[in-house]
């Protein structure tokens, strides 16, 4: 269902404070905590002794107590210490690669040899003078690659998002989708239009009139193992469209990062990040609760849709043009689980 050697969000920094967090990655039971100097740690969880969560327990000096019988356990999934008992003969559990970068937490659910904190992506937005962003979470009891494909063809915003960020030129304008390597960008371009709610509010947020005529552009881009950045903005007409000087456009990236949970639910981690207005709190706020409405429709359409599609297995889907930027996406995701698909069954021992 998910590649699992790479780097997934598994939570905000804010989220991961002295207690620890319990969450589920590619079918994984972990549990998060702040080990020795603020560090982040990820381990199974699991107890060695009972086998009681260890996200129930607490944190204390750096070491993750099982809050059933006391038991400490390190970073690296050895146990430390249990009252009044030796442990030097406990099990280790699983420790996972996690490092915490750009506000969010990461976890590497495959092999550890193989993680490499140089393969997070980099976001330019992240405490940079010229941009604000603000961001939320939410549960979906949906396949993650339902996500992929709602983001990777906008044409639903006319339909799911009429009153925010929907219009019919959206419908009346083609995409064009092309892959790199494992990258896959579909792209609107949008010439001379009226602009919709949301952006003619922050046409006013930044000072532009809100009622001439407009360029607008959607650049999606699915990159692996989930993430989907898109650029989004519109300009006046007639001053370059995406390529306009600042002083005549909004211009933001929607962060998309979709950790799987479970074959049949993620964790969504949403948010904007905007190049205008940057140090305006309110502004950040009020963008953050909108946006936050506009992905609350998604979610409802995407756990409906998942609903009929497990009463009906047996439908195939129609593929159209419009849906190429999933389609494409998918095929990276299915290549990239055969070829560790494929490693592990050389590197398992034969049979004896």
């Amino acid at each position: 269902m998910f590649p699992v050697n790479t780097w997934y969000v598994a939570c905000s920094a804010g989220e991961l404070g002295d207690a620890p967090l319990g969450r589920t990655i590619c079918n994984r039971p972990m549990v998060f905590y702040r080990a020795q100097a603020g560090r982040v740690a990820a381990l199974e969880d699991f107890c060695p002794h009972r086998g009681a969560p260890l996200s129930l327990g607490r944190v204390c000096e750096g070491k993750l107590v099982c809050g059933y019988h006391g038991l400490e356990m390190g970073c690296d999934g050895r146990t430390v210490a249990m009252p009044g008992q030796r442990v030097g003969g406990f099990p280790a559990i699983r420790s996972y690669p996690a490092e915490e970068r750009y506000g969010f937490v990461w976890v590497w659910p495959g092999d550890p040899a193989r993680a490499d904190a140089a393969l997070i992506p980099h976001m330019e937005w992240h405490n940079h003078p010229d941009w604000a962003y603000g961001g939320g979470l939410y549960h979906v009891k949906a396949d993650y690659r339902l996500m992929i494909d709602n983001l990777m063809d906008l044409t639903h915003e006319t339909y799911v998002h009429a009153t925010s960020i929907g219009q019919k030129e959206i419908d009346e304008t083609p995409c064009v989708t092309t892959t790199d390597g494992d990258e896959v960008v579909t792209s609107r371009f949008m010439q001379n239009i009226s602009a919709p709610p949301f952006w003619r509010a922050a046409l006013r947020a930044r000072g532009l009139a809100d009622d001439v005529p407009v360029d607008r552009w959607q650049i999606c881009r699915f990159t692996p193992p989930s993430h989907v950045i898109i650029e989004v903005g519109v300009a006046h007409a007639g001053h370059g469209g995406y390529d306009a000087p600042a002083e005549h456009k909004v211009y933001s990236k929607v962060i998309d990062f979709i950790t799987p949970e479970t074959d049949r639910s993620m964790h969504y981690f949403w948010g904007m990040a905007r190049k205008f207005n940057p140090q305006d709190e309110a502004l950040t706020a009020q963008i953050r609760e909108g946006q936050g409405r506009i992905f609350a429709e998604d979610l409802e359409m995407l756990e409906r849709q998942q609903k009929n599609l497990d009463t009906h297995p047996e439908r195939r889907l129609l593929a159209l043009n419009i849906d190429a930027g999933g389609t494409r996406s998918r095929s990276v995701i299915r290549r990239l689980i055969a070829a560790e698909t494929a490693a592990a069954a050389e590197a398992a021992p034969p049979p004896a």
